[in-house]
């Protein structure tokens, strides 16, 4: 029998013990080593893994879950506070995104309040044992930050501070403020689903059989690395993967099929070997069933997609059917007409 070595390696906070035969160069194994020390994408990363021939292991089927068990109410109540956040942010400086943050407002409320398995505290960048999520799309930072503060990140206070001077929550979410909950920097779109990828194939190496979630817009599926990773995920395997496409039709410069048609979204999602549900991701009964149903099909020699019906700017009514509120922020009489058609739940910030 060969004798082995055990180097400890590290991809995106995440610790690997990975045993390699001593039989490969050893130039190889130095430059492996380093190579997994840096911050590289994701699919390169997983394409060396590939080209060692050493196997990955298959996910195993997530057990029961620890995660929280809300009432499709409380959801309800608690969406409904994390969209008085948003619109509230964006006023403030004047600037930021509202409109696909409203229509994903129930998506992040049910992820971190009843599907997925995380603790806030104490954070790190490992998050062993945990399910992961990763923002791609990171112009919709608003409603990651209120589900962050309102799920015990940091203080909901702290969402007052979103994109003034030396704050933690900058317009695009960075990992370098050093934010509990923020894995990736997600300015540049096209990027959360290779970064998730690697993330996904390091828990496969840990044996830690939690789930890595992603989300992107559907204007970001125009972006050619979304398809390069899509491949690399359902060649290799990576079945511990669920992402979810905010698909509002809508994008900056107007709606998707005007800038870019996407075509049968779900027949390209399925020829290139995703499993693929859809659900309305504004209805929140049927968003939580879509997402448990997820769940059960990890762990099964596929990644999940799911494909989420949202309206852009859903909850504010003079928001909504159209894409100029991707972008803009609301003046005083219309924050006072979008809060008035919000409840106020928790209490504001």
């Amino acid at each position: 029998m060969l004798p082995v070595i055990r180097p400890e390696l590290h991809f995106l906070g995440q610790n690997v013990q990975w045993t390699i035969p001593t039989e490969l160069e050893n130039r190889f194994l130095v430059t492996f080593e380093k190579f997994c020390t840096r911050t590289l994408p994701a699919v390169t990363h997983g394409l060396l893994l590939a080209a060692s021939n050493l196997p990955l292991p298959m996910a195993t089927t997530q057990t029961a879950s620890s995660s929280k068990s809300t009432s499709i109410s409380e959801l309800k109540r608690i969406a409904s506070q994390v969209r008085r956040d948003i619109v509230r942010q964006v006023h403030g400086v004047q600037s930021g995104h509202p409109g696909g943050s409203l229509g994903c407002a129930d998506f992040f409320t049910a992820l971190y309040f009843h599907i997925m398995k995380h603790d806030p505290e104490p954070w790190d960048m490992d998050g062993k044992g945990q399910d992961l999520f990763f923002l791609s799309n990171g112009h919709i930072s608003p409603v990651f930050y209120s589900a962050l503060a309102r799920s015990g990140y940091f203080p909901v206070k702290e969402l007052a501070t979103f994109r003034k001077l030396d704050t933690r929550l900058q317009g695009h979410p960075t990992t370098h403020e050093g934010l509990p909950g923020v894995r990736m920097a997600s300015g540049s779109l096209g990027q959360g689903l290779s970064v998730a990828i690697g993330a996904a194939l390091a828990k496969k190496l840990n044996n830690d059989d939690h789930i890595v979630y992603t989300l992107h817009g559907d204007g970001e599926l125009q972006e050619g690395q979304i398809w390069e990773a899509a491949m690399f995920a359902a060649g290799k395997k990576v079945d511990n993967l669920i992402s979810t496409v905010d698909y509002n039709g809508r994008q900056i410069d107007g709606d998707v099929d005007d800038v870019m048609p996407l075509g049968d979204l779900k027949a390209k999602w399925v020829a290139f070997g995703w499993d693929v549900l859809e659900t309305n991701g504004n209805d929140m009964a049927q968003l939580v069933n879509a997402l448990g149903q997820a769940k059960t099909r990890t762990g099964k020699g596929k990644p999940v997609m799911i494909l989420m019906r949202t309206e852009m700017g859903q909850g504010v009514d003079f928001m909504m059917n159209s894409h100029e509120w991707h972008g803009i922020a609301p003046n005083d009489q219309q924050l006072k007409d979008a809060l008035g058609q919000l409840e106020e739940t928790l209490g504001d910030y």
